[in-house]
């Protein structure tokens, strides 16, 4: 075996925006080689979406039984196996594990480096005691849990999204330390399956997100018995016994007093921070900061033979933006073309019940980038299929220009993130509201409210005055 190997393209990082670009490009004829430090599949795989989602589907069912009543239907609460909901997950993940693998990358003509990288020049590679030289090079090194400096949280064991799936059985009280995604994901998954589940955000949770569908998510963690306190101020954490303590400032009237909560796990899911250490990138002459590697819209760094692409190039921290990034990366190293990354139409899903989901503009950054905006919204309460699942708690929430154009869609409801796709066309291919309004769509689905959002934006001319006015002038003619 050769210390030296000469290639087209080396990527670092076998997450799902890496994978891609080792795929295509192999298959596309150029020889490609792939270094991983950890596991194949990254985080998506091992640690975040296929755990995350194994884990609440586990808790959808667990509450499955609170769901029959209305409908007729009651059975007895569940028997919850702890271990072997996590059971559940690990076996989740070995199913998928197969598509990511050394040997179906090695049979794809990829050479896998199981080893840690880092730059050693402008165009070279050390991994594994070999030397890469690539005409070019992709970081897709993805990221890792950022952990606050809570004062005590060194000296306490705690959880983060890559030690989650790793218990054998669920707590009996949770604190999560964090509002966003995967915070309200975690313990929304624990409540159901029976745990107290407490969630400190310092803000508001899910701050990303359209307050308004916000709000409907809320009112369910609420029903749920999930304990929601916005505004925390964490003075502290410490050990108790067994458990864990999490001290905080009591009250907002700034006197000082202190509040103690303890629990018997502590999960830490305040966000995420760019893999970049140990890379070397200052030999590559490749810039970047603690919000990750700076790149410009065709994903280059500040070295034009280097791409960074997915989490490590900050911003938006999503698979599928990763895979995104995956081939516009493809395009501008294999075929010279200069294409660019277009995020104005990422869209994003918080997999909670009920989901919620947002392509584009919200309300707030519409009024504040393009001023007069029209705002429209259809419930699901009066949308019949919602109805007869007694799945009413929802909403469509679309933002227009005055001429139609369509902005951004929200929705807060059941299988909001298959509902919002429809919108993330809409928003790509710079559609206005009249293309969905003149969709037919099938009855009865929850789809019809976007339709029914959409034909909303013409309510007011169509039904108005002067339509009337016209109908009867015409009725005159027979």
């Amino acid at each position: 075996m050769s210390d030296h190997l000469n290639v087209d393209i080396c990527v670092i990082g076998a997450g799902s925006g890496g994978l891609s670009v080792a795929a295509g490009a192999s298959q596309m004829g150029a020889s490609v080689v792939l270094v991983e430090k950890g596991a194949m599949g990254g985080d998506c795989l091992n640690f975040g979406c296929v755990p995350s989602k194994a884990l609440l589907a586990a808790g959808h069912a667990a509450r499955a039984h609170l769901d029959g009543g209305p409908f007729g239907v009651t059975y007895g609460a569940p028997d919850i196996d702890g271990g072997a909901v996590f059971d559940h997950v690990r076996r989740t993940i070995a199913a998928i594990a197969p598509l990511d693998s050394v040997e179906r990358f090695e049979g794809l003509g990829v050479t896998v480096i199981r080893d840690a990288a880092r730059f050693t020049g402008p165009q070279q590679v050390a991994a594994g005691g070999r030397t890469i030289r690539a005409r070019r090079v992709v970081v897709a090194t993805g990221s890792g849990p950022f952990v606050p400096p809570i004062p005590g949280l060194d000296t306490v064991p705690y959880l983060t999204n890559e030690t989650l799936f790793d218990q054998t059985g669920l707590p009996g009280h949770l604190i999560v330390i964090g509002g966003g995604p995967i915070g309200m994901e975690m313990a929304q998954a624990h409540r159901h399956l029976g745990c107290r589940v407490t969630v400190l955000e310092a803000a508001r949770i899910m701050p990303k997100d359209d307050p308004e569908l916000v709000e409907v998510l809320r009112r369910q963690l609420d029903a749920d018995g999930l304990v929601l306190r916005e505004g925390a101020q964490i003075l502290r954490v410490e050990r108790d016994g067994d458990g864990i303590a999490v001290v905080l400032k009591a009250g907002d009237d700034g006197g000082g007093g202190e509040e103690r909560l303890t629990a018997d796990r502590l999960l830490v899911a305040t966000g995420r921070r760019p893999a970049v250490d140990g890379l070397d990138l200052d030999k590559a002459g490749v810039a970047f900061s603690a919000k990750g590697i700076q790149v410009d819209a065709r994903l280059r760094t500040t070295n034009k033979k280097v791409y960074a692409i997915g989490d490590v190039a900050g911003g938006m921290q999503f698979t599928h933006l990763a895979g995104y990034h995956a081939g516009v990366v493809i395009k501008n190293a294999l075929f010279r073309w200069p294409a660019k990354a277009d995020h104005s139409a990422i869209p994003w899903v918080t997999y909670t019940a009920p989901e919620l989901a947002q392509v584009g503009l919200t309300a707030a950054q519409a009024k504040e980038t393009a001023g007069d905006i029209r705002v429209l919204r259809w419930p699901f309460a009066d949308n019949d299929r919602a109805r007869a699942e007694r799945r009413i708690d929802g909403l469509v929430k679309a933002v227009a220009t005055p001429k139609g154009k369509v902005l951004g869609a929200g929705i807060v409801g059941a299988r909001a993130g298959e509902l919002i796709q429809p919108w993330v066309l809409a928003v790509q291919g710079k559609l206005t509201v009249g293309d969905l309004a003149q969709t037919v769509a099938p009855y009865p689905t929850l789809g019809e409210a976007s339709k029914r959002a959409a034909a909303s934006f013409y309510t007011a001319s169509l039904f108005g005055p002067r339509t009337k006015k016209l109908v009867r002038f015409l009725a005159r003619f027979g």
